[in-house]
């Protein structure tokens, strides 16, 4: 800083020039980190790539305990390492808010999400429904640190001008700003919004190119953005925001057929054979116990055949876009090696959320004679199973599936049961100095992501925004120590996570949880689990624990307070309670009478009827 302060002395018009040319967080950021690198030192700074699949379960890649053939990502956790107590948060644009600003979503504009704001909620700092110029982004400071900063895939952060990548640090991109839509055309899911909107390089697109599918295009679309700019020196960071394998399934013909009939055994199967694998691995301990089926949901034994094959192939689908989507990530892992850039790069995959149980299409749909019933049945009216995958159709796997996705946990996407909020992590790369295929238990965060990649990019994170605000701090802790293998949690055991979205709330303190769900997911008032014990939360210890209870309730308070939550007032959930069954106990072979099968007496006793 002094030697850069020294060469600007009595030159204005120079660092004039300088700050117009970084932006004034980039000048804040260059005089706040250490003197820049010559430029040989530049170049040996890592590339980095995070790839991030939408609604992808904790158990759905391979080296997590999944059936599902994940070959490229595997290789990926065989060469780096795998985190198994990695947090994002319940819901997509909340976890990607984080992963760019570093900060709480209660703070960077993603209090809820857009589509949910409440009532009580519009208007207020820090629920605007996009990420607000109150936080400064990972690819702005990256790219006034001298890398390249490129984007594919799903944005779900703002639509506007100064909403979109371009604005917010990314100097090339190819986006679907929308939250989800078709893989193969612009069809989206409401008749007030029929079309999804497409940025490429700042612009917004008229068109798709010819043959586009989603998985397909936006790796292509990456792979040109790297080779654009390859051998000029600079490192590059790519954001890989995958809208796969998020509903509706489509995906090509060829890929449709993997696994047939293999799911027909259904759900409670699958999770049982994962969590065998899970403990094998290492990712869960021996002893870990499966979370109670969703009481809602029925056991497939007692099923029809040929309904157990109907819900199957829901799942067949969906095994075929995770493959598909690891297909697409060899692609450009085999590209990166092509170029020789592979063993200069930083791989972070993860999903963004818990695997999706929700009927999103009926919720979207509502109502007979609605607007956006009408819309659904002319737009997406695809419903023979046989044209499942095919564009116009829309496909979900349903709760139980999403289950088998979030195994061993509770719940899934939308709730702050571990099923919500828990999921995969794979690092692997230079920086990671730990066993390769190793395992790690410590307790890491999305919002880590941020300070660990400026601390590895020699980047700093300013104290002011561009229009000169003071930036919140991060809210995340560097994982510089756990991955060179010199800690193995970048938390102790007072720091804490919190999480709310929809009304939904949980913090976590070392071993301990607390949540608050909505009736019937949750009991409507707080419970406590030891989740490192029972990660399937079957456990609520709440009444055994109450000094622990008020002590996290503390925790919380404080975290609420410093981060401006507004419990809504209205939520997507909110009619649950009456759409559902009375909740009862899970007990395997209950009640017995369903299960009981035909008696057969003795065959030395049979008689037929005297006359």
């Amino acid at each position: 800083m002094q030697r850069l302060t020294h060469q600007l002395d009595g030159r204005p018009d120079r660092f004039g020039r300088f700050c117009r040319g970084l932006g004034i967080v980039g000048a804040v950021a260059a005089l706040a980190a250490p003197a820049l690198a010559p430029a040989a030192d530049v170049q040996r700074r890592p590339n980095i790539v995070v790839i991030l699949g939408d609604d992808l379960g904790f158990a759905d890649i391979g080296s997590f305990g999944s059936e599902i053939n994940t070959p490229n990502l595997d290789n990926l956790a065989k060469e780096g390492v795998r985190f198994a107590n990695f947090y994002t948060h319940a819901s997509c644009s909340p976890t990607r808010s984080i992963l760019l600003s570093g900060v709480d979503t209660h703070l960077n504009g993603l209090g809820n999400m857009s589509e949910w704001t409440a009532p009580n909620q519009r208007g207020a700092v820090g629920y605007e429904g996009y990420l607000n110029h109150r936080v400064a982004t990972l690819p702005q400071l990256l790219k006034d640190s001298g890398y390249h900063t490129y984007m594919v895939g799903k944005w779900h952060l703002g639509k506007q001008p100064d909403r979109i990548p371009r604005a917010r640090g990314f100097e090339r991109d190819f986006s679907l700003l929308d939250g989800a839509g078709s893989y193969w055309d612009m069809w989206n899911f409401t008749g007030a919004s029929p079309k999804s909107t497409f940025t490429e390089d700042g612009r917004y697109l008229t068109q798709l190119p010819k043959d586009y599918y989603a998985t397909k295009t936006y790796t292509d679309k990456m792979i040109g953005f790297i080779d654009a700019n390859h051998g000029d020196g600079k490192p590059f960071f790519a954001y890989v925001a995958h809208q796969a394998p998020h509903d509706p399934y489509h995906l090509p013909k060829e890929w449709r057929s993997r696994h047939v009939g293999e799911y027909d055994k259904g759900w409670d199967a699958i999770r049982q054979e994962r969590l065998k694998r899970q403990i094998e691995l290492g990712i869960m301990p021996a002893g870990t116990q499966l979370a109670e089926r969703m009481y809602f949901l029925p056991d497939p034994v007692v099923l029809a055949p040929a309904s157990r094959a109907i819900l199957g192939k829901k799942m067949e689908l969906y095994a075929g876009m995770v493959e598909n989507l690891d297909y697409h990530v060899g692609r450009l892992i085999d590209h990166l090696k092509k170029i020789g850039e592979y063993d200069n790069t930083i791989f972070i995959v993860f999903g963004d959320n818990g695997a999706e149980g929700t009927d999103l299409f009926k919720m979207i749909a509502g109502s007979p004679g609605t607007l956006n019933y009408l819309f659904a049945a002319s737009h997406w009216s695809q419903t023979n199973p046989n044209a499942w995958g095919d564009p116009g159709s829309y496909v979900g796997y349903g709760p139980m599936w999403a289950q088998v996705s979030m195994t061993p946990f509770s719940q899934y996407k939308g709730w702050t049961a571990e099923g919500g909020i828990r999921n995969a992590l794979i690092v692997s790369g230079p920086v990671v100095q730990r066993p390769k295929g190793s395992v790690n238990h410590g307790l890491m965060h999305v919002g880590d992501i941020m300070p660990t990649l400026l601390s590895i990019a020699g980047a700093s994170y300013p104290k002011r925004s561009a229009e000169g605000q003071e930036l919140p701090a991060l809210m995340g802790k560097p994982w510089n120590d756990v991955l060179a293998g010199r800690a193995e949690s970048p938390r102790t055991e007072r720091d804490y996570l919190a999480w709310e979205i929809f009304g939904n709330r949980a913090v976590r303190q070392g071993e301990w949880k607390l949540r608050w769900q909505f009736k019937p997911y949750g009991t409507g008032e707080w419970e406590l689990y030891n989740v490192a014990t029972d990660p399937g939360e079957r456990m609520n210890v709440a009444a055994q624990n109450p000094e622990k209870v008020q002590a996290l309730l503390a925790v919380w308070d404080g975290y609420a307070k410093a981060n401006n939550v507004i419990l809504p007032t209205r939520g997507p959930f909110e009619t649950l309670y009456d759409q559902l069954p009375v909740r009862v106990p899970v007990d395997e072979g209950f009640p017995p009478l369903i299960y009981q099968r035909q008696f057969v007496p003795p065959a030395d006793m049979l008689a037929e009827p005297k006359p």
